[in-house]
């Protein structure tokens, strides 16, 4: 093997993505998923490369410094690109101490391991996987880039905010080589139903009512997580990159509202239902707190500087998707059983 990668976080949605993607791409990496496992960590997610001579699996919580430790002792590696991360705006607001310690405290123990790896690695890169919500909220006509400032409004966003600060301290003190991109709302199969677009697709399969916060007008960017994951192995196989920041959206923004009408229209036709029936599902909800307006990226510098563009329309995207989680209802009710239904219900029935 030329070269092993340490994938964080390679269980959940993006990383299973990236993980298949490394691992069918590369033949001469040696790809190690470390996942904690929790609710939205699915081993299920990569039953196809499970058994790739290339891949390793092991199960570690990046809170713990000496799993950590260890990991780096057994594999040494020469990379990581840190995923890992609790990443449901909702959840953090009810429990704002477990995103200090995976979103910041599992990083920095994650930077403390790769700098001591510059010992014998002197060119060890950590590439650091993070989010649009940093930013804060947008004005109606503004784009978020890689000069806008932090302006992280809730516990999950403030979390993530100070764990990329913190990567970009130690690049600074410890001369430690680091990327670090921002993304915008991702969507495609395997994402856990709690975010939008699956939640609908599986409360409307269940003909249960499909709860939006507010009026729905709150305005995302959405990108397609194979064209996220397509993006971050070209940025980090592109030497140029080191040191630098980089956004990548889909320049693709819906109001929330918008996206729920459309899943429900494409779901009647899919579902052979009469049209507008699901749309008779919506729920309007207590809008969330801190609740930001509109996310939007601008991804010029990525497709100027390393030719990135996204390779699918939204609606190509989301007939996918919704074929996707179709053809898997197995899944959708494995991964949807037990502890995330009882948030579920306790989550969204007290705001209707």
């Amino acid at each position: 093997m030329k070269k092993t990668i340490l994938i964080t976080g390679g269980a959940g949605f993006i990383g299973s993505h990236l993980v298949r993607r490394m691992v069918n791409r590369y033949p001469d990496y040696h790809v190690v998923n470390i996942d904690k496992l929790t609710y939205a960590g699915n081993l299920e997610n990569l039953k196809d490369v499970e058994n790739a001579s290339n891949y390793t699996f092991r199960k570690i919580d990046i809170v713990d410094w000496e799993q950590v430790k260890s990991v780096f002792e057994n594999f040494n590696p020469d990379a990581i690109i840190h995923l890992a991360a609790e990443s449901h705006v909702d959840r953090s607001i009810e429990n704002p101490m477990a995103f200090v310690m995976t979103n910041v405290v599992g990083t920095v123990n994650l930077l403390n391991a790769a700098v001591q790896q510059l010992k014998h690695k002197p060119y060890f890169l950590f590439y650091h996987v993070s989010t649009d919500e940093v930013f804060g909220s947008l004005e109606e006509g503004g784009f978020f880039n890689e000069k806008t400032p932090y302006d992280p409004q809730s516990p999950y966003s403030a979390s993530k905010a100070s764990s990329d600060h913190f990567v970009r301290a130690y690049g600074n003190t410890y001369q430690l080589p680091y990327i670090i991109s921002n993304c915008s709302n991702n969507y495609g199969p395997y994402q856990f139903p709690e975010k939008l677009i699956p939640l609908m697709i599986y409360r409307i399969l269940k003909n249960e009512s499909l709860p939006v916060y507010g009026q729905g007008l709150n305005v995302r960017d959405w990108l397609w997580v194979e064209d996220h994951v397509a993006a971050i192995d070209l940025i980090f196989h592109a030497p140029q990159a080191v040191g630098q920041t980089f956004t990548i959206g889909g320049k693709n923004e819906w109001k929330n509202i918008d996206i729920v009408h459309l899943l429900c229209d494409l779901m009647d036709h899919k579902l052979k239902r009469p049209n507008g029936s699901s749309r008779k599902l919506i729920t309007f909800v207590k809008d969330r707190a801190g609740h930001d307006l509109r996310y939007a990226i601008d991804p010029s510098h990525l497709e100027n500087t390393l030719g990135w563009k996204p390779s699918l329309t939204f609606e190509e995207g989301l007939h996918k998707t919704i074929d996707w989680y179709l053809a898997n209802q197995d899944w959708v009710n494995r991964v949807t059983s037990g502890e995330y239904q009882l948030y579920f219900e306790r989550q969204y029935q007290s705001r209707t």
